[in-house]
């Protein structure tokens, strides 16, 4: 059901935001992370996740598991093609894609755009992200409003 919002959500974003002439013209998130979002994920990857860096500009912490060999990293214009679990901190997995998918990066949620720069197409990363670079205040699904969202994400491929 996620994903289906996920994918409905993407191409809605794509029929509204292309270029007759199917450039971009998507721009990264400008979110900014409240300090009492961030102090909240600090405590919960500080006692779960401790060798988790914090990217401090993007306001999330993640683990680089492979940097990926590809020539190519994300942007917001580009097409990416991803394997991914999404889980609750309480461990419950509300999302999961295992065969490959693809998405227009800056058509999804702010901490991928923000994380998913991080590695190469064959990389593999954690992200740990704070409400307001998931789906905020909004509940969406079995996902609770203002939760922070843990991903572990298999960047495939990347086209742009």
């Amino acid at each position: 059901m996620i994903r289906r919002l996920i994918i409905s959500i993407s191409f809605c974003a794509v029929m509204i935001s292309c270029k007759k002439d199917n450039g971009c013209n998507l721009t990264a998130s400008g979110v900014v992370v409240p300090a009492a979002e961030l102090a909240t994920l600090q405590t919960y990857v500080a006692a779960n996740h401790p060798t988790a860096t914090l990217n401090a500009g993007g306001g999330f912490y993640y683990e680089i598991a492979a940097a990926g060999t590809g020539s190519v990293m994300p942007a917001v214009c580009s097409d990416v093609r991803v394997k991914y679990a999404g889980y609750l901190t309480n461990g419950f997995k509300f999302d999961e894609e295992t065969t490959g998918i693809t998405f227009k990066l800056g058509q999804l949620i702010p901490g991928w755009q923000r994380g998913l720069p991080l590695i190469k197409a064959g990389g593999s990363i954690n992200l740990y992200l704070p409400p307001s670079l998931g789906y905020g205040s909004s509940a969406v699904g079995t996902i609770p409003a203002n939760s922070i969202l843990i991903f572990n994400i298999q960047l495939l491929d990347v086209q742009n």
